[in-house]
């Protein structure tokens, strides 16, 4: 795991070396004479060369570090992930008040798409060739071929605008812990929640209907209804256990992308989590907040991945053999 975001950090460290922005001339502003941008660049530590550089920057999370121009020079305390070149603020400050917001977003839309995906997925497979499993599986193609700006957008035109039965989504609630307390902070990411569940369920619909038909067709299967258990038995307790396979690899690395933030989203409905964080960083040359999100959600991917192959053995007692 170290080994490769030790090679993430680096290829993305190397991009922003060779890109077109300026981070100390956006750091600078707009009339900045090159004597001050100069300055700013000393400032950034960027006038040392590229390896320094990046080693300085790994440093950071060993040990503390000084950050600064000479005579000018502040202690970053460890975890040391930089300062950000627009506000000056640690980015593990950045990071602490982003990442609730996505979390916000994760936690309801994950339950939302995974109930609602594999409960219709099953029903529409225990129903195949019927009308039921005909209209979910109409259903789920049209979500699918939904982008989520396309959704979001008319999500807010309906519900907020049109309607009025749901605020827009306010910047100061970040938990259902704090003030507006658990309704407000349902109501407040409810849009965001069913904006990305319209398009995940569908495509957990369909995986669901697909494994649940082949592992209806295993011979376990028919040795178990041959056997004269119930029905009921049969599917829930042999058959949707042998299937959640593909499902739990789609869940484990759905989730880990979206807590590395659900960019479009966040974008759509005005979220400052970590996704509207990256994009605003990313635009301004903002290197040390691009790089910690960037390793924050290389991280968040290969620990689902890890979690995701403990949970086969659970799941699958094969898996152990």
């Amino acid at each position: 795991m170290a080994v490769l975001l030790v090679v993430i950090s680096f290829v993305t460290f190397a991009l922003f070396q060779i890109g077109p922005a300026d981070p100390a001339a956006a750091a600078c502003g707009q009339e900045c004479t090159p004597e001050r941008i100069d300055q700013a660049r000393i400032a950034l530590g960027m006038d040392k060369p590229f390896f320094v550089q990046y080693l300085d920057y790994l440093s950071g999370f060993v040990h503390s570090r000084m950050i600064g121009a000479p005579g000018a020079l502040t202690v970053c305390a460890w975890p040391c992930l930089g300062k950000s070149f627009q506000t000056n603020e640690a980015v593990t400050d950045v990071l602490a008040r982003a990442l609730p917001y996505t979390v916000s977003i994760a936690v309801g839309a994950v339950l939302l798409w995974t109930v609602a995906g594999v409960s219709l997925g099953l029903l529409a497979a225990l129903r195949k060739g019927k009308a039921t499993d005909k209209l979910i599986v109409g259903a789920a193609s049209g979500g699918v071929s939904l982008p989520i700006p396309v959704t979001g957008l008319l999500l807010l035109l309906v519900f907020v605008s049109t309607l009025h039965l749901l605020p827009f989504t306010s910047n100061e609630i970040s938990s259902p812990f704090g003030p507006a307390g658990p309704l407000g902070w349902f109501g407040n990411y409810l849009l965001p929640w069913v904006a990305l569940a319209l398009l995940f369920s569908a495509q957990y619909i369909r995986v669901t209907r697909t494994t649940m038909l082949e592992t209806f067709g295993e011979d376990f299967m028919r040795t178990a209804r041959a056997m004269g258990l119930p029905r009921r038995r049969v599917v829930f307790k042999h058959g949707v256990r042998a299937g959640l396979t593909p499902i739990v690899t789609m869940l484990g690395l759905d989730i880990g992308s979206l807590l590395g933030g659900a960019v479009l989203t966040e974008q759509i409905f005005s979220v400052p989590g970590v996704g509207f964080t990256a994009v605003h960083a990313a635009q301004s040359g903002d290197l040390p907040v691009t790089m910690a999100i960037t390793m924050m959600a290389a991280f968040f991917i290969i620990v689902a991945n890890v979690v995701v192959d403990l949970c086969y053995a659970v799941i699958d007692p094969r898996v152990r053999v």
